[in-house]
């Protein structure tokens, strides 16, 4: 396994960090250990969660991912200080797909929603702090999730990000909380967070989890010189984009059992354009050898402001894929032909 900084805490995390939003749904208890011990054998340290999942959001299952890494973590005395556990608060349901279920629908950024949230997870998870504690989306509408156009709202109602920071920073001060970090984040909400940290002396975020693979680089724009200049590393999620990079729903597949398959919420990598990109990425991998998810990771992993990458699998020999990625080194052929490709489609499924 290699390792990153965190940000600039000077804490070391694995580039593979496992994800783990399915958990619940679509793998029960039992698997969720195996695929914590398998990942932990193979040196990965980094473990992502979030009081929301597992995914697709429901109020009969929510809760039930971290409650499995609870009990793996009460079942084996000492692997909590060999992991980095990052979890995430829900932010406001702004958006129709967000869960309302949370707290009422009123899942807000203020001291009230993060203190219970942050009390639920220590619980379900058996553990006494969060090393990196996460705000899952903004609490102000702005455009993530797949949103393009911005379209803004004047005077609403929303928890300003220094409060929020204030929060935070009580939480770390009691030892709950070691480090923070953002998620869904734009460039400007990137500026709010470091302006206030420095300007009033509150924790600095040192992370930010937002989504970056082949069909979606929207990430380089605005945010990867943030992540690079301000030492605020990027844990990508959806590398895979939804396993459309695997190519295993190209020409009309659909593989009983998987996500897209199964749910229409996932449908953020699909169209006419997203399949000729994928296909075209699959073709590039074919044709050097490689295994189409392995070029889709490797791509992620060799990105100068990536912190962690994170996967997430729903069998153990997709994660033991997903892991050998790191042993890959693009050649520059091959990255000449993913870019001649990124040009002809730029970012289909932002």
């Amino acid at each position: 396994m290699q390792y990153r900084k965190l940000g600039n805490t000077g804490v070391d995390v694995s580039l593979i960090a496992l994800g783990t939003m399915t958990w619940g749904e679509q793998n029960s208890e039992a698997e969720a250990h195996s695929q914590l011990d398998f990942a932990l054998e193979r040196g990965i340290n980094l473990i992502d969660t979030a009081e929301m999942y597992p995914v697709p959001p429901r109020a009969e299952t929510q809760g039930r991912t971290e409650a499995y890494i609870g009990t793996w973590l009460k079942a084996r005395p000492g692997v909590r200080d060999r992991i980095i556990l990052a979890t995430k608060v829900a932010g406001p349901a702004r958006q129709p797909e967000r869960p309302s279920h949370l707290r009422g629908g009123n899942a807000r950024h203020d001291r009230a929603n993060i203190e219970a949230a942050l009390h639920d997870s220590l619980e379900r998870l058996q553990t006494d702090y969060i090393d990196l504690y996460q705000l899952h989306w903004p609490d102000r509408t702005t455009n993530y999730f797949g949103q393009l156009g911005y379209s803004h709202v004047e005077d609403e109602d929303t928890v300003p990000i220094r409060e929020t920071l204030e929060v935070l920073g009580d939480l770390v001060e009691s030892g709950k909380v070691r480090h923070i970090g953002l998620s869904n984040e734009t460039p400007w909400g990137v500026h709010e967070f470091l302006r206030h940290a420095e300007n009033a002396g509150l924790p600095r975020a040192a992370s930010i989890q937002n989504p970056y693979n082949l069909l979606n680089r929207s990430f380089e724009v605005g945010l990867a010189e943030f992540a690079i200049r301000e030492k605020l590393g990027l844990l990508a999620y959806s590398p895979l984009a939804f396993g459309v990079l695997t190519g295993k729903y190209l020409n009309g597949q659909q593989p009983p059992g998987a996500r897209v398959t199964r749910w229409e919420r996932f449908g953020r990598y699909k169209g006419e354009i997203a399949e000729t990109a994928t296909a075209a990425y699959v073709d590039i991998a074919r044709r050097h050898g490689i295994r189409p998810a392995q070029l889709a990771l490797a791509y992620v992993n060799r990105q100068p402001f990536l912190a962690s990458n994170i996967v997430g699998a729903t069998s153990l020999a997709q994660l033991e894929e997903n892991i050998g990625s790191i042993d890959l080194r693009l050649e520059q052929a091959v990255l000449d032909e993913i870019e001649a490709v990124h040009t002809a489609h730029p970012n289909p499924c932002p």
